[in-house]
């Protein structure tokens, strides 16, 4: 069995937020039985897909993580689909249209992988990962075995899976979705295109999605609009001018400007409406002391 991988390797480019250091070893399985044999040997390694929804430690990451960007095997059956844990979202919202298939397209244009689509239970425009799933596959890191697990036991909700709360990884998923005419699938994934050029960041302007989840009735990005942080900015990273969720990377900058600007962000909501925001990015790796407070406190609540 040959896996790729990478020793001392700068991921910075790998993110889409642009920011990183160094990981000690990097993986690259290709398939599934490669992922499996990385999940049972490695010691509690990271597990990424698209690098999209995360802040990397400009200090880098101790020990191993896998990469399943390889994995991106999608089988299509009438309305039944099955993707791979490493497929990019807007790779299955195309793999849907072309086949008639409505349910996906929430993911034109979104970044973030099935693995992690799924972890989190993603959505937007009216439509969820979990609309149509019908199961999953997944590695059980404790027991060290494959499970099955029907979606209904998957426990979803807002930003929420089983699988952030069990040692569960994600290998596949099944769906089943709905037939719809063509023109109908474009035009909605043109709106959701447009809307997410009028009021999202592009690529183009690094950054890792939304920094806050939705309270319960409110919405992140008003509270942080009303709570004055459009012109917070700390070194590199500063708030995008046109959403108050989004802090986006001017070029230099590292993941304490980031995570001091989501600081600033949570305080600003924390005294002007009492209440606290909970991230949405995911921190990976080493950290500084004061990084750990800070994570300590917004992650943490404490």
């Amino acid at each position: 069995m040959y896996i790729e991988v990478k020793e001392n390797y700068d991921i910075k480019n790998m993110t889409s937020f642009k920011i990183g250091g160094r990981v000690d070893k990097l993986y690259f399985p290709g398939t599934e039985s490669e992922f499996i044999y990385l999940l049972k040997t490695l010691r509690y390694p990271v597990i990424l897909g698209n690098w999209s929804n995360v802040l990397i430690s400009s200090a880098g990451i101790r020990g191993s993580v896998i990469s399943t960007s390889k994995m991106n095997k999608i089988e299509i059956e009438d309305t039944t689909i099955i993707a791979q844990c490493g497929v990019k979202g807007p790779k299955l919202a195309k793999a849907a249209l072309e086949n008639g298939l409505t349910g996906f397209e929430f993911m034109s244009g979104f970044p973030g992988s099935i693995g992690g689509n799924i972890y989190m239970n993603a959505s937007a425009h009216s439509q969820s990962i979990s609309d149509f799933l019908v199961k999953v596959g997944v590695f059980d890191l404790e027991k060290k075995e494959t499970l099955i697990i029907e979606k209904r036991t998957l426990d979803f909700a807002y930003r929420s899976s089983v699988l952030q709360r069990k040692p569960y990884i994600l290998l596949w998923a099944e769906f089943d979705l709905a037939k719809k005419e063509k023109i109908q699938i474009k035009s909605f994934i043109k709106k959701i295109l447009n809307f997410r050029m009028t009021y999202q960041p592009t690529l183009s302007s690094p950054n890792a999605g939304s920094v806050f989840k939705n309270p319960e009735d409110q919405s992140a990005g008003r509270l942080l609009d009303k709570a004055g942080v459009k012109n917070f900015r700390v070194g590199g990273a500063r708030i995008w001018d046109k959403h108050a969720n989004f802090i986006v990377n001017t070029g230099n900058a590292t993941s304490s400007d980031v995570l001091e600007l989501m600081f600033m962000m949570y305080n600003a909501v924390k005294e002007k409406h009492h209440i606290r925001l909970c991230p949405e990015i995911k921190y990976f790796g080493e950290k500084t002391p004061r990084e750990e407070d800070i994570c300590n406190i917004i992650y943490n609540q404490k």
